[in-house]
């Protein structure tokens, strides 16, 4: 799966009507080459900053199970592996997902 994050996800500029000014959609690059998503394979991609470094990692949802994959920011536009959220040691899920 390769995902394409539009830059109206990373940012918009109010243009002086107040309309958003959005540019193209950036290609992400991470570790492996490609975001891996479990089956079904819906996922929800967004940039945060999880671990707290000040460079934002990309986050993806997992329709599967609930998990939220996170791959770290590298502070060079690019990602690494793909590691699972963790809450008290453990996998954390959203409840209520298959």
């Amino acid at each position: 799966m390769l995902i394409l994050i539009s830059a109206a996800t990373l940012c918009a500029t109010p243009s002086p009507a107040d309309d958003p000014v959005f540019a193209a959609p950036v290609r992400v690059a991470v570790a492996g080459g490609r975001v891996a998503t479990d089956a079904p394979g819906y996922a929800a991609p967004a940039l945060h900053d999880v671990t707290g470094d000040g460079t934002k990692d990309l986050v993806v949802g997992q329709f599967d199970g609930g998990k939220i994959a996170v791959y770290p920011g590298k502070g060079d536009g690019t990602f690494g592996e793909r590691e699972w959220l963790r809450a008290g040691g453990e996998i954390a899920t959203v409840p209520g997902v298959w």
